[in-house]
Order: C-alpha cells, then structure tokens, then sequence
C-alpha cells in the first residue's frame, strides 16, 4: 500500500538532541505525527507540551530488547500504524584500536548495531501487518570509508550499512522499502560528552590523536538545519533510494576512496586472478 504524505506516521529513537530531534519536530511541523523516544523521557517532555495529539513521547532505551518491543507496540496501537522507523540513536567511541577496551566495544555495539536491529526485527511484523512502510537507518559516511581514532565507531556504520543492504533485498516483497542516511560532518551535538565516550589514553598515540582532532576542528561543518527537506523527500518517494548522502563533502570523498581501491584491485588483479587456481 501506498501512503499520503500528509498522513505520515514516525517512530524515532534518539529523538532529544541532534538530527533526532531536527527530523522529529520537523516531522510534526510539516503536519505528520511522531512516535518520540529517548533514553531520558523529560529530555523530550517539552514536544508533548508543545504538539500535543501529534506526539507520543515514551521512554526507550534500545539496548533493552522487551522495551523495544513494547514501546514499538505501543507506538503503533496509539496512532494505528508506522509508516516510517527512523533508527538515530547512537554514540561515537573515541580512542585507538589498540587503547579502546573490550567492554566499552561491546557497548558500542550493543547501541550502535544490536539496539538498531532490536528496532528493525519488532517493527517487521508491524509493517508487513499494514502492507508496508520504510526503515530508515541513520549511518554515516563513515560507513563507506573508515578513519583511525575512532575506527571502532566506523565499524558499527560498516555493519550497519551491511545488515541495511540485506534487509532492503529481503523485505521489498513485502512492500517495505529500506534507505540508509549517511550524513557527512554537521555541526550537530555529536560532539558533546552524551555522544562520545573517550577511552583510556596511551602516552604513545598522543600526538597522532591532537593532530587527528584538530582536523576534526578544521573540517566545514553543514548546518543541521538544512536537512529535513532531503529526508522528506526519501519518505514520500515512490521508489526511494538504498543510500542517501547529506552534505556535499561525501560523495567527492568516497570517490577518491574507491578510486584508490579500484586503483590497488587492479594492480593485482593477476595475482588474485592466479588464486582463483
């Protein structure tokens, strides 16, 4: 089935700060109506109060999997259907491969990866119920080419971009279609201390890591704000796109990185060709 765009109903995770919050009260201000979820429910509060009826703001923390699945469920039997699951919520891990800890990756992951699929696999049976909708992942352009001091994170949007790829191919039978957002640098509170979690330094990689941050400082930063028009235009598409970039940086930048693979690919393309026995 195919849905009016005015009629439009989101569920959003990690919709208190960043582009969560942008896309959600841009969702409400374009008419639609939005499941809202954070981790800290008063973070959010302020979106009841201000559109009322159109909003539902619940608590949800995507690494506890019955909690999705309620909240999911709530969310739907409230407005009676989901036509959009925006998968936001997420964090950065900043250290080295060699300082970051076990438990604070496996963290990373239980947000980042598991947190989403929890999302995807209770919201499934939902828009297959309904006739369809559209899963829209938040990954990165990190997800098309990684960088050190937080290649853990670069990681997690690799396997998320991953498991979307396969999922868009599984599902379009049953009417729901799946894009993946790859926002390039914005000036966003990603940056701030609720985004990030830093791990135990080494003395040895303090000079790599300064240079590497003050890169970061130097980097032109999009304005968040300018987004909302390209994400509505996925969601009422017909036939959206697998990825989406945001910004203008992206695209010249995975050119230049897969020029370069094509570039070593074919350098020793007879030494694999002789592999293949």
């Amino acid at each position: 089935m195919e849905y009016q765009r005015e009629n439009k109903v989101w569920f959003i995770t990690g919709s208190s700060r960043g582009f969560g919050r942008i896309w959600t009260e841009a969702a409400l201000e374009r008419g639609d109506r939005v499941v809202a979820t954070a981790r800290r429910l008063e973070s959010i509060s302020d979106l009841q109060e201000k559109y009322g009826e159109k909003v539902l703001t619940l608590a949800l923390d995507v690494t506890k999997t019955d909690q999705v699945k309620a909240v999911l469920e709530k969310g739907y039997n409230h407005f009676g259907r989901l036509d959009v699951i925006l998968n936001n919520a997420g964090y950065s891990l900043v250290g080295t491969i060699e300082e970051s800890g076990l438990d604070d990756v496996r963290a990373l992951y239980e947000t980042n990866i598991f947190g989403a699929l929890s999302v995807i696999q209770a919201a499934l049976p939902l828009l297959r119920k309904q006739g369809g909708g559209h899963i829209l992942g938040v990954s990165s352009s990190l997800g098309l080419e990684s960088m050190p001091v937080i290649g853990y994170y670069c990681s997690t949007k690799w396997a998320f971009e991953a498991i979307h790829e396969s999922l868009a191919a599984e599902v379009e039978a049953f009417g729901i279609k799946v894009t993946l957002i790859e926002p390039g640098s914005y000036a966003t509170e990603f940056g701030s201390p609720e985004s990030l979690k830093m791990a135990n330094g080494l003395d040895i990689y303090s000079d790599f890591k300064g240079q590497f941050v003050q890169g970061l400082r130097n980097l032109e930063r999009g304005n968040p704000n300018a987004t909302p028009k390209a994400i509505f235009k996925v969601v009422d598409a017909e036939q959206p796109p697998l990825r989406l970039f945001l910004g203008n940086q992206t695209l010249p930048s995975v050119r230049k990185a897969y020029d370069e693979r094509l570039a070593t690919w074919e350098a020793w393309e007879a030494i694999s060709n002789a592999a293949q026995g």
